[in-house]
C-alpha cells in the first residue's frame, strides 16, 4: 500500500513523580497528566492554570503605546473627530475592524469602519485610501491587524494633516512607522508579557483600554458595552489566524468560544445555520474548517466599497442585528464560499502541474513556485497552503500582471519564508507575514530575480536536511483505551489548534477487519481495526484509494485523534486516523 511519508515522535514518557502529582492534586488521569507534560507543562501550578477560567489577565497598559493611544482616541471622542478603523479583508482583520469599531461606537465616537479591496488596493495601508479618508473628513485613522510594515504610508497620512495609530501582530520590519503610537507586543522593548496575541487579540486590549479608562473618566455618559461582549470576535479571528492556542489567546479564544455558543449575536447565529452547523457545539474545528473560510470567502471574490452600506459582507454579517438581514448575508456568503472552492480547484490543478515538473526534476527545487496571469488574487493564498501541504516544501504562488505581481508563500516548519523575503526586500514594493505565511508584491521586471534569489537561499537552509511532515504522538496506546468516556475527559483540554494540538494516540499492529470508500467521489476511507482484543470505527479522510483490492489491507500502525459520533441516538466512540504505514 502507498501512503505519505511522515515522521512520527513518540513523545517520552513524563517522570511517574509528575504524573502522581498531578493525578492526585488535579483529579485527572494519568493520560491527560501525560499530554500536559508534552504540551511543556512540567508544574503543579501551570497545570492548575492550563484549567483555570480565573487566572488575571496581563494588563493592556503594559503593552508599549497603549497608552499614547487611549489618549489620542479619547481626545479625538472628545474634539467629535472622525475616527477610520482601517482593517483587513481575512477573518482576523475583519473582526479586529468589528471589535474595534463596536467599541468606539459605543463610546459615542464618530467613527467608520473601512477594509480594503484585496484586487484595488491589495494588503494593508494605501495612499490613494489615506488620501481619499483625509479628503472625507478624517483625523484619525487607527489601524487593525495591519501597519507596522507601512512606515511610507503612514509618513503620507501625516503631510495629509492625518494622524495615525498603528496597532498589528505582524512581524517587525527595520523602520517602525513614525505613527502617534505603535502597539504591537513583537516590538522588541515591549514589556507585554504574551508576544503572540492575534491582530483581533491586540485591538481588543486596545478595546479593553479603552473601556476601563472609560469606567473611571466616562466620555458621553459612558460606554453601553461590557468588554466581553467582543470575546466571540476575538475567538474567531484568533483561531482563523492559526494564532498558538496558549496563554492568553487560549484563554481569550476558550471563553469566546462559551459566548458563541451560549448567546450568538444574530449574524454568527445565521452562519451557524446555514454552515449545518449545530448551534451550542461550536468548537475550534468548526472556526477553521466552516466559518473562517465563510468569512474569508467574501474578501476573496468580492469587492469591498467605500460607502458604508457597502462594505464587505462578512463585516456587515458579524455587526449585523437584524436576524432576517443576517440569513440573507450568511446564505450570500455560502454562495460566494462555494465559488471560492470551484476557483481553488481550478486555480490548483493548473499551479500542481507546474510544481510536479520541479519535484520530479533531476534536482528537484526546495522552493516550490507556480505563475499564472489567471491565477484569482484572492486565492493564491489557498493554492500555495495545498501545495506545502501535499509535497512537504514552501511554496510560492504568484499571480502574475501586466506591471505588478503579488504572490502569497506558505512554509514549513524548517523555513521562515518571512525572514526570505526580508533578504530579498530591495527586489520588492512590499511584503509581510508570519514564518509559515507571507504575502508580498513585486514588479513584474524583478520577478526573475527574486524567485532565483529566494530559491538560493531555501536551496541553502534546506541543504542535508530529510524534509518530512512530522507527526508528534502524545501516547501509545490501545483500543480498550479508547472510549466515549476517554473523549470526554480530552474535551477539557480545548481549546485545541495551533500551539495546543488536538492529541494524538498511536497503536502498532492493527488488523483491517474492513476498509471502504466513503463520501464524495469515495475520497475517504472507512475502517473498523482490531488490536487482538478490541475493535473500533475509524475514519481516514483523503485515503480513499486504499479501499481497492475489495477492501483488504495488511496490518496497520495507525496514528489517531479519539472523536464521538451519533449513531441513531448512541453515543459511540470513532477514531480519526491522522496517518497509517504498513505494520512494522
Amino acid at each position: 500500500m502507498s501512503l505519505p511519508r511522515k515522521h512520527w515522535n513518540l513523545a517520552a514518557s513524563a517522570p511517574p513523580e509528575w504524573l502522581r502529582q498531578v493525578v492526585g492534586a488535579l483529579g485527572v488521569s494519568p493520560l491527560i497528566a501525560q499530554i500536559l507534560h508534552n504540551r511543556g507543562v512540567r508544574t503543579l501550578d501551570s497545570a492548575a492554570d492550563f484549567f483555570s477560567d480565573t487566572e488575571s489577565e496581563p494588563n493592556p497598559f503594559c503593552l508599549l503605546g497603549l497608552d499614547e493611544a487611549v489618549t489620542r482616541i479619547r481626545r479625538a471622542i472628545r474634539a467629535g473627530e472622525l475616527i477610520v478603523v482601517y482593517g483587513d479583508f481575512d477573518v482576523d482583520g475583519i473582526t479586529a475592524t468589528a471589535v474595534l469599531a463596536e467599541t468606539l461606537q459605543a463610546l459615542g465616537a464618530k467613527v467608520r469602519p473601512y477594509i480594503p479591496n484585496r484586487f484595488n488596493e491589495g494588503y494593508g495601508l494605501n495612499n490613494d485610501a489615506l488620501t481619499r479618508l483625509a479628503a472625507d473628513g478624517a483625523r484619525l485613522v487607527v489601524t487593525v491587524d495591519c501597519g507596522i510594515r507601512s512606515p511610507v504610508e503612514v509618513t503620507h497620512a501625516d503631510t495629509l494633516g492625518v494622524d495615525m495609530i498603528v496597532t498589528d501582530h505582524h512581524s517587525v520590519g527595520q523602520d517602525l512607522p513614525q505613527a502617534c503610537a505603535v502597539v504591537n507586543p513583537k516590538q522588541e522593548d515591549c514589556a507585554y508579557g504574551f508576544r503572540d496575541l492575534a491582530g483581533v487579540g491586540v485591538a481588543f486590549k486596545l478595546a479593553q483600554a479603552l473601556l476601563r479608562v472609560d469606567r473611571h473618566v466616562p466620555l458621553n455618559g459612558g460606554a453601553k458595552l461590557n468588554e466581553d461582549d467582543l470575546l466571540d470576535l476575538v475567538a474567531l479571528g484568533t483561531v482563523a489566524d492559526l494564532a498558538p492556542l496558549v496563554g492568553e489567546n487560549r484563554r481569550l479564544v476558550r471563553r469566546g468560544l462559551a459566548l458563541i455558543n451560549r448567546a450568538p449575536r444574530p449574524g454568527l447565529e445565521a452562519m451557524i445555520r446555514a454552515a449545518n452547523l449545530h448551534p451550542g457545539r461550536i468548537g475550534t474545528a468548526a472556526i477553521g474548517y466552516a466559518l473562517g473560510p465563510r468569512l474569508n470567502a467574501a474578501g476573496r471574490l468580492e469587492k469591498a466599497e467605500l460607502s458604508d452600506d457597502r462594505l464587505l459582507t462578512s463585516y456587515r454579517l458579524l455587526v449585523c442585528r437584524d436576524p432576517r438581514e443576517a440569513g440573507e448575508l450568511a446564505l450570500d456568503l455560502n454562495q460566494t464560499n462555494d465559488e471560492r472552492k470551484r476557483q481553488t480547484q481550478t486555480a490548483l490543478r493548473v499551479a500542481r502541474e507546474q510544481v510536479l515538473v520541479q519535484v520530479m526534476a533531476e534536482a528537484p527545487e526546495s522552493l516550490l513556485v507556480a505563475i499564472g496571469e489567471d491565477f484569482p488574487q484572492g486565492i493564491v493564498g489557498l493554492v500555495a497552503g495545498r501545495l506545502a501541504e501535499e509535497f512537504y516544501r514552501p511554496a510560492v504562488v504568484i499571480e502574475k500582471g501586466p506591471e505588478n505581481c503579488r504572490g502569497s508563500a506558505r512554509s514549513i516548519n524548517e523555513f521562515n519564508i518571512t525572514s526570505a523575503l526580508d533578504q530579498c526586500r530591495d527586489l520588492l514594493v512590499r511584503h509581510g507575514g508570519h514564518a509559515a505565511a507571507a504575502g508580498f508584491t513585486v514588479s513584474r521586471q524583478n520577478l526573475p530575480a527574486l524567485l532565483d534569489q529566494l530559491r538560493a537561499i531555501a536551496r541553502r537552509e534546506l541543504a542535508g536536511r530529510l524534509l518530512m511532515p512530522l507527526v508528534e504522538v502524545d501516547a501509545k496506546t490501545s483500543l480498550a483505551d479508547m472510549t466515549v468516556e476517554t473523549a470526554h475527559e480530552l474535551q477539557h483540554l480545548e481549546p485545541c489548534g495551533i500551539g495546543n494540538p488536538s492529541p494524538l494516540f498511536m497503536t502498532r499492529g492493527l488488523t483491517v477487519r474492513a476498509a471502504r470508500a466513503v463520501g464524495e467521489e469515495k475520497k475517504h476511507l472507512k475502517l473498523t481495526l482490531y488490536d487482538g482484543h478490541d475493535s473500533r470505527e475509524a475514519i481516514a479522510f483523503g485515503l480513499g484509494a486504499l479501499a481497492r483490492n475489495d477492501g483488504k489491507l495488511p496490518p496497520v500502525d495507525a496514528v489517531y485523534a479519539l472523536e464521538t459520533n451519533d449513531w441513531y441516538g448512541e453515543e459511540r466512540s470513532q477514531l480519526r486516523i491522522e496517518d497509517l504505514r504498513p505494520s512494522e
